[in-house]
This record gives structure tokens, C-alpha cells and sequence, in this order.
């Protein structure tokens, strides 16, 4: 309460233009931050679902996949449909549905009732990140960048904390009511955004962004294959994870451990990564820092539980943190200066990316080793080096 009510005391204080902007980022980033949690929360079940169901790599994988590919596949069609509707009933409408995944997953309707409840969340989080993203850019407008930081860095605040949290409960309840326990957190966050988020966007006292002097579909086209690739090895290696870290003798509540480890050194990594951008610019930051990642993925098949565990923050930093550059990369290159419908085809390839490519590092542990698996998500963070060294021209171009 007392939170509250600084929180109001504070908004009062600002001129309107300054709070409606407030209301929005925050209303934006609490979204962002439960569905992302959502996501990535999914992780801490794989071990439960694989052998209750009795799923192989790239039967779980598949499993999950209508989840994150349908968030994926969807985020073009959301972003068409719901461009009319006021940005407060979008992400009030986003998470009753994902809510409504939830509570289908938690019914004991067996693995087709998993199944069904995956795909009704997708659909939810599908309408929240093109919607999300367009009400901070239009709240904003030129000045947008940092505030597309917060975004996504809040984004990972949800990524470290639900994981760890659905992670410490599953010793203590059965995996079903965790999951309902996770629907009623979206119900709460359902009741904040209508009391938080105007029913219009701020824009009308900021400019527009700017489009690119030459806007290069080349370069958009590059830029979201480099992201496509970099949440690529983001999920591959948080498909295994859970089984690499119980492979070292880690219990359910060490899985935990070590997801919020990771994704809490992808949430600094958001801020660490932006910083190191602006003194090496895009193309040498995401060299850089994918040349970590690959480095440091190859180093976790050889340490131990504990020094395992004292990598994860350092990768989490270079292997989440690298988003943070290309999504503040997307309206400098997005065609024609139309950076809603841009946003929305680079979360698709972004999404769609992570929902196939847990499904072939699947297929490749189940045909040889989990090491295996491991080597090749570090090998499609090597692989994005050359890639993002031709986008230079295009950074160049769009000035």
C-alpha cells in the first residue's frame, strides 16, 4: 500500500503528458514481464511433462512448440487484427488468454489437455509482444530506444523470476496446481492493467520516429535471420539445460538455481550489452558478445555442478543480452519506416526461431548425445559472427 501510494503521489507530481507516458511504459513492461515469464517458466516443467508423458528431446520439444510457435506465428495476424483497438485491451485481452492456456494446463485432462492449453497461451502472448512494443514506440516516438530497453529488459525480469519461482514449488505441489497458481498471478496483473494502462496511446505531443534516409529491406531481411539465429541458441540451450544441470546431480530446486542465474545475468546483460553497443556500435558488440556465448555454452559440458552454476550469470549476460542491440536495431532499418508491421515480421522470425529450433537440437541429442545438442546451439552462435559483419553496409546506409 505504501508503494501505492508513493506511486500516485509521484504521478501527481508529473505534468500529464509526463505520467500518461509512465502509465504506459509500466502497464507495457508488467505485460511483458508476465508473459516472458510464461515462457521461459515452461522450461522448469520439461523434466515433470518428459517423464510423466514419456516424451523423448524432440517430443518435448514438439510439446512446447505449440506454445512458442504459435506466439510466433501469430504475431503478424494480432498485429493486423487488433491495430484498431485501444493498447489497454490488447494487453488486458493478451493475458485473459493466456490465462485461459494456463488454467486448460492445470485441468487434469491428460496430455491433450496440455496440449490444447499451450496453444490457447500462444495466442495470448502472440497479441501482447506486437501490441507491447508498438505502445511504448508510440507513447515515445524518436525518443523510444531507451524506453524499448526497459521493455526488454523487464522482459527478463519475468524470465528470472517465474522459472525460479515455478522451480521451487514443484517439490512442494504437483505440477498442476503450480500452473494454476500461475494463471492467478495473471489475473492480478489482468486487474493492475485496468486501473493502469490509459485507454489511448501518449502520442500526441511527441514526433513520430524517423524512418531510414534509404531503407534497405536487405539489411531488415539480415537482421532478423541474425535474430532468428540468436534466440536460436537462446532456446536450444534452454531446452537442455534442465536435463545438464541434473546430469551433474542438481535437484528441482537447483534447476531453479541455475535458470534464474542465467536468465538474472540476461536481464544485466540488457543494460551491459546497450552500454558496450554504444562504444563498439551494433556490429562489433554482437560479435563480440557471440563469440562469448559460444565459448562459455562449449565450457558448461566440462565444469561441474558449482563452477556450472558460476558460469550461468556470464552467459546469461552475452547469451540474452545480445536482444537487447538488435531490437533497438529494428526501426533504423525497418522498410518504409512502417515499424509496427517490422516489429511484428522480426518477433515472428525471432518466436517462430525458438519454436523450431529446440525441435532440431531435439532431434540431434535424440540421434547422438545431449553434448551434441549443446554443441550445436554454441555453433549457431558461432555462425551468427559473419552474418552480422554483412549488415555493416546496411547500418551504414540507414545512418
Amino acid at each position: 500500500m505504501n508503494t501505492a501510494r508513493i506511486s500516485m503521489t509521484v504521478e501527481a507530481e508529473l505534468p500529464q503528458p509526463a505520467r500518461t507516458k509512465s502509465r504506459n511504459l509500466l502497464a507495457a513492461c508488467i505485460v511483458h514481464a508476465l508473459h516472458d515469464g510464461y515462457t521461459d517458466g515452461l522450461y522448469a516443467f520439461l523434466p515433470i511433462w518428459q517423464s510423466q508423458f514419456g516424451l523423448s528431446y524432440a517430443g518435448l520439444a514438439v510439446a512446447r512448440a505449440l506454445y512458442y510457435g504459435t506466439m510466433g506465428g501469430l504475431q503478424l495476424p494480432a498485429d493486423r487484427l487488433l491495430r484498431r483497438v485501444t493498447p489497454r485491451t490488447a494487453l488486458v485481452l493478451a493475458t485473459l488468454i493466456a490465462v485461459a492456456g494456463f488454467v486448460l494446463m492445470a485441468l487434469p485432462l491428460g496430455f491433450a489437455g496440455l496440449c490444447i492449453g499451450l496453444f490457447v497461451a500462444g495466442i495470448g502472448s502472440s497479441i501482447q509482444h506486437p501490441r507491447g512494443s508498438m505502445l511504448v514506440i508510440e507513447t515515445y516516438g524518436a525518443a523510444s530506444r531507451r524506453p524499448l530497453g526497459m521493455y526488454n529488459f523487464s522482459g527478463d525480469l519475468g524470465k528470472a523470476t517465474l522459472p525460479a519461482l515455478a522451480a521451487l514449488l514443484l517439490p512442494l505441489l504437483t505440477w498442476r496446481p503450480v500452473l494454476g497458481l500461475m494463471a492467478l498471478l495473471g489475473v492480478a496483473v489482468t486487474g493492475v492493467l485496468f486501473g493502469l494502462a490509459p485507454s489511448v496511446a501518449a502520442h500526441e505531443d511527441t514526433d513520430k520516429p524517423s524512418a531510414p534516409a534509404r531503407p534497405d529491406r536487405r539489411g531488415f531481411g539480415l537482421l532478423t535471420l541474425i535474430g532468428g539465429l540468436d534466440t536460436a541458441t537462446r532456446m536450444g540451450y534452454l531446452l537442455f539445460l534442465p536435463f545438464l544441470i541434473h546430469g551433474r546431480g542438481g535437484s528441482s530446486a537447483t534447476v531453479g538455481i541455475a535458470l534464474a542465474l542465467l536468465l538474472i545475468g540476461g536481464a544485466f546483460g540488457k543494460a551491459s550489452c546497450t552500454w558496450l553497443s554504444e562504444r563498439l556500435g551494433v556490429v562489433g558488440s554482437v560479435m563480440a558478445t557471440e563469440a562469448a556465448t559460444a565459448l562459455l555454452i562449449f565450457a558448461t559440458l566440462f565444469t561441474p555442478l558449482a563452477p556450472t552454476l558460476i558460469v550461468l550469470p556470464m552467459l546469461g549476460i552475452v547469451l540474452n543480452g545480445t536482444s537487447s542491440v538488435l531490437y533497438g536495431t529494428v526501426p533504423e532499418l525497418a522498410p518504409g519506416g512502417n515499424t509496427s508491421r517490422a516489429f511484428a515480421i522480426f518477433y515472428t522470425s525471432v518466436i517462430g526461431s525458438g519454436g523450431v529450433a529446440p525441435i532440431l537440437f531435439g532431434a540431434v541429442a535424440d540421434h547422438s548425445s545431449q553434448a551434441i545438442g549443446i554443441v550445436s546451439a554454441g555453433l549457431t552462435a558461432a555462425a551468427i559472427i559473419p552474418l552480422v559483419a554483412a549488415l555493416r553496409p546496411a547500418l551504414r546506409s540507414a545512418g
